[in-house]
């Protein structure tokens, strides 16, 4: 794929957890870090807000009422899926809020062009210490052909129980990793967790601040967000606990 073919960038926004300035921030990061065109789609329930050059488009219809009492719900990125959905068309990137660019986009567009790419999920240190991390992915990144990824949407349909029973699929990016049938993962150093890179194991995670990593992407998931890591998290527990990352201010911006 050549710097001037266009792409498409999506994220999802409901409720109440994201501000609309997770959504602006994200849109004038891409712009920064992305060479080539792109559109930018925010899936969300209120449009209110969003820079101009953000296409807002309403979620999907929920696909089992009957099941679902809420809607949008995390099985939202499944049903995003679909083709025809927003006249998507081409390779698409996938971006939770609370990611913080850091580096350049396009390699997320040069690699392996045409195929699913996804993070291989992060698992505690200690886990990996007699067997090796599952085969799943984590969708904080994914990148999909709109217009012919139809079939994740139909797998997910067709095997709904199972997408839903967590004894099968703990969570919905697991359903979606055997979904995509195909997988490759991001190269590591690309994608970086700020909970497995940065956090400081106790009690250093007391005493210094989290040292910036070099990436692409630092994705939060879980807690702390952005903005709690920023002024400083003291979660639950104190090996949860990070002392304020002003650092993450130098790329988290419009």
């Amino acid at each position: 794929m050549s710097d001037t073919e266009p792409c498409n960038i999506i994220c999802l926004k409901w409720g109440t957890r994201y501000p609309v300035d997770y959504v602006n921030i994200l849109y004038h990061s891409v712009k920064r870090h992305l060479k080539r065109p792109f559109r930018f789609v925010c899936v969300t329930d209120d449009a209110t807000g969003l820079d101009e050059n953000i296409d807002a488009v309403p979620f999907p219809p929920n696909p089992r009422p009957d099941v679902y009492t809420k809607w949008p719900n995390i099985f939202s990125k499944l049903a995003i899926l679909q083709d025809g959905f927003a006249n998507l068309q081409g390779p698409t990137l996938f971006l939770d809020l609370d990611v913080v660019i850091m580096g350049d986009m396009d390699c997320f567009f040069e690699y392996k062009p045409g195929k699913n790419c996804i993070i291989h999920n992060w698992i505690e240190w200690h886990k990996t210490l007699f067997r090796k991390r599952p085969n799943i992915g984590n969708s904080s990144i994914f990148r999909f052909e709109a217009g012919k990824s139809g079939y994740i949407y139909e797998t997910f349909l067709r095997e709904f129980d199972d997408a839903n029973d967590q004894s099968k699929y703990p969570t919905e990016q697991a359903f979606l990793t055997h979904a995509m049938e195909e997988v490759y993962w991001w190269p590591e150093e690309w994608a970086r967790s700020f909970k497995r890179t940065c956090r400081l194991i106790f009690p250093l995670n007391l005493i210094f601040t989290p040292k910036k990593p070099d990436t692409k992407v630092l994705v939060f998931h879980g807690a702390p967000d952005p903005d709690e890591a920023i002024a400083g998290f003291k979660g639950k527990k104190l090996h949860h606990r990070v002392l304020p990352c002003k650092w993450i201010l130098e790329d988290w911006h419009q």
